[in-house]
């Protein structure tokens, strides 16, 4: 198959629905003949923070000449960017005949009675089979939800398991504690490997050093007070960490605490044999790329896009806007999936408001409507407005911010690449400026 029906092929397995665990993603790599048992992961998991931690880690890995893969999800402006080797994104080429071979495997599978595999498990073989032919020294690995059953764990040869912030999010599959999530995320935990964390809250750190304990794990965690903060600004920031300075293009406290963990990660993967040198961990953060996370679309006026999408997220987010916009006229346009906290997310960000201009990412399933969310931002805030149309939504922003206001996108990810479009085709529609 070729590439369009490769991804039509994904999106029609959809319906198989599929089972809770790892059995079905077990017997389909089996069929493929194990591809991700020849490789060596550091994998991620969390609510916060994966995808900058893992953007952290790649860059200085990649600095430093080993040959690296990164599986992310969710895609901000293209499929093909969640799966990466030492910076080229997987080809439609490549991509189609990983597909080809596993609906080859899919329907041996469905000939004995076994389940299909769901569009998340095809594309987590297919990112095992690209690494393993492009002999990756290396597999960033971040897990698609929770941990323990999530599909990425199915692998066995981690070298370091690294657990980001966690916080309340997918309540209805994780549990509705913060206790009960912690456990499903430490599941990526494995006996025989390392891992590391960032400074929970104390009901998750219980968790997180329990499940050491048992399977025999050293317990390894952050200090926030190990690091002193250099400068600090929209475009970046520069802070120093055990006498090393280091500049990080990527705003904002959250990310300096990210930036943290993997300078934490890479000191475990050096015992592990994978050295970096100061300096290529000093080029290698300072060459970090991770858009749609507090990232600036246009200055004229400010126009920042963030991923800010569960309540941890969201008071991160108003640190950062009561921070880099003091005094300024705040235009938010927002879109939530349904599945989401989107109230709490409301009630934490409404108040740095001046309007709230409500969208959904299109052709989303899970995504809330325009107006479902602009009747629950009302809750919070007396001026919203629904918009059907996203270009609509963007030329109203710029109509209210005029040149001193700013305008924050945030919410979803999925519509993201669709916005950031829309700015640029400005843009050069006016000659680099509104």
């Amino acid at each position: 198959m070729d590439y369009q029906e490769s991804r039509a092929y994904i999106q029609a397995s959809e319906r198989f629905g599929g089972e809770l665990g790892l059995q079905n993603i077990r017997n389909l790599t089996e069929y493929l003949g194990n591809p991700q048992d020849s490789l060596k992961f550091i994998h991620v998991a969390g609510t916060n923070g994966k995808g900058s931690v893992i953007a952290c880690l790649y860059s200085v890995l990649c600095e430093s000449g080993f040959r690296v893969g990164r599986y992310t999800s969710p895609a901000v402006y293209s499929e093909l960017e969640q799966m990466e080797v030492s910076g080229e994104s997987i080809t439609r080429e490549a991509f189609a005949s990983c597909v080809t071979r596993i609906a080859g495997a899919a329907e041996k599978m469905e000939k004995e009675g076994l389940s299909r595999p769901t569009p998340f498990e095809i594309e987590t073989a297919a990112a095992f089979l690209w690494f393993q032919e492009q002999n990756c020294d290396l597999v960033l690995l971040e897990t698609g939800m929770g941990g323990d059953v999530d599909a990425t764990n199915i692998v066995k040869t981690t070298v370091l398991a690294v657990l980001t912030s966690i916080s309340m999010d997918h309540m209805a599959y994780l549990g509705n504690s913060l206790g009960e999530i912690a456990e499903k995320k430490a599941g990526i935990l494995k006996a025989g490997s390392a891992m590391v964390t960032v400074r929970q809250e104390a009901e998750a750190r219980d968790v997180i050093m329990r499940v050491c304990r048992e399977r025999g794990i050293p317990f390894c965690e952050t200090d926030p007070g190990e690091v002193r903060v250099l400068s600090d600004g929209l475009d970046g920031q520069a802070f120093s960490y055990q006498g090393e300075e280091y500049t990080l293009p990527l705003p904002g406290i959250h990310q300096r605490e990210n930036a943290l963990l993997a300078l934490k990660a890479l000191e475990i993967l050096e015992k592990a044999g994978f050295p970096t040198s100061v300096s290529q961990r000093q080029k290698g953060l300072e060459k970090v790329r991770w858009e749609g996370r507090f990232t600036v679309l246009d200055r004229n006026p400010l126009f920042v896009l963030d991923g800010a999408h569960n309540p941890a997220a969201a008071r991160v987010l108003r640190l950062s806007v009561e921070q880099y916009f003091p005094g300024k006229k705040l235009y938010y346009i927002m879109g939530m999936y349904r599945d989401k906290d989107y109230r709490a997310v409301l009630q934490i960000t409404a108040p740095c408001a001046e309007k709230i201009l409500t969208i959904a990412a299109p052709e989303n399933p899970r995504a809330l409507s325009p107006q479902e969310l602009a009747c629950a931002a009302r809750e919070f805030h007396p001026d919203v407005q629904a918009f059907d149309e996203i270009p609509q939504a963007v030329e109203e922003a710029y109509r209210l911010a005029g040149r001193d206001g700013v305008i924050l996108a945030f919410g979803s990810l999925a519509f993201h690449g669709v916005l950031a479009e829309i700015v640029k085709e400005g843009k050069n529609r006016d000659g680099g400026e509104r």
